[in-house]
């Protein structure tokens, strides 16, 4: 697959979002509702969906390196997950981490699951991003008033500790890719409390914006950084080490010459790309990883000035500007 015009997409796919066309309003601080969390969950799945170019991610491009998703389908899928945010966030509120939050929080992502496969058609879009941004709906809602992003991803983290009792059997790319591998995968991201997003990512986003780089460019910078240093077992499942070698590699060349703002990142980035495309080894890890980012930025208590989460989400825009 590649990122040529797709002809099953619906006509008006690249028209920028009701949310950016309005400015996007940022979500108010203290105390924010379980339906206020959802909303804010999903418009950073929304926003990780819509960047343009992602290297061999879905975008408004194409399909990038997957055969079963577009992004039609993606921005249905991350539609579908609000019921499952909304009862997270409600389940979470007043709770402190424990076993039976734990597994209610489980019970309720597999829920969404159904809701995403009902959505997509079957398609896997989001089953990482469920658990990653569940985690962190639920421990944001359960800290009631502000907290800085890095607290809240270490409740997250906190929740994450306790084992799902309940979970029926699975044989998922990610586990098959963690016992392959050695490597943490998304579970033991999420019991160290998202370092790649607190540590990694949300810094890369703040650094590019206080250089005065296109929010655009910032959050592709973002999902660089993490990019570069992730063990992203989508792509240890698609390609194996040379995969996860030319991702890492090739996003610390964008990063080293620039970034997406300056002519040779960008070069880099569209070079990157290609290579991935070539090796049909996806970053799916990282891109939900972003997302987390994006939605720690938004409710999180505010480290930097923020911008709108899709300052610019149409391609057709971005190619114009670049020029």
């Amino acid at each position: 697959m590649n990122h040529s015009a797709d002809n099953s997409r619906p006509a008006g796919l690249h028209a920028v979002p009701a949310f950016a066309l309005a400015g996007r309003r940022l979500f108010r601080r203290g105390k924010l509702g379980a339906s206020q969390l959802a909303d804010a969950a999903v418009e950073a799945l929304l926003a990780e969906a819509l960047l343009t170019p992602k290297p061999a991610l879905v975008d408004q491009r194409g399909c990038g390196a997957h055969h079963d998703l577009n992004l039609d389908r993606l921005l249905r899928s991350a539609h579908s997950l609000r019921g499952a945010f909304l009862d997270m966030a409600t389940a979470a509120m007043g709770r402190v981490p424990d076993q039976s939050l734990r597994e209610e929080l489980a019970a309720i992502g597999r829920r969404g699951e159904s809701a995403m496969f009902a959505a997509t058609g079957g398609a896997n879009a989001h089953r990482g991003a469920i658990w990653v941004i569940g985690l962190l709906v639920a421990a944001r809602a359960m800290a009631g008033g502000d907290l800085a992003p890095h607290a809240i991803a270490r409740l997250a983290g906190r929740i994450a500790c306790f084992d799902d009792r309940h979970a029926p059997p699975q044989d998922t790319n990610g586990q098959r890719a963690c016992e392959r591998y050695r490597v943490p995968g998304a579970r033991g991201e999420a019991r160290a409390g998202f370092p790649h997003v607190t540590e990694i990512g949300l810094p890369a986003l703040w650094s590019a914006r206080a250089r005065g780089a296109h929010e655009t460019c910032a959050q592709l910078d973002a999902l660089l950084a993490i990019m570069s240093s992730l063990q992203d077992t989508c792509l240890l499942h698609r390609g194996g080490p040379p995969a996860l070698c030319a991702a890492q590699s090739g996003a610390r060349a964008v990063l080293a010459a620039g970034g997406c703002s300056s002519p040779l990142g960008w070069e880099a980035l569209l070079r990157l790309d290609q290579q991935l495309l070539a090796l049909h080894a996806s970053p799916g890890g990282c891109a939900d990883l972003l997302a987390a980012s994006l939605f720690l930025d938004q409710i999180g208590a505010p480290r930097r000035p923020q911008r709108p989460l899709a300052e610019v989400t149409a391609w057709a825009e971005v190619t114009a500007w670049r020029g």
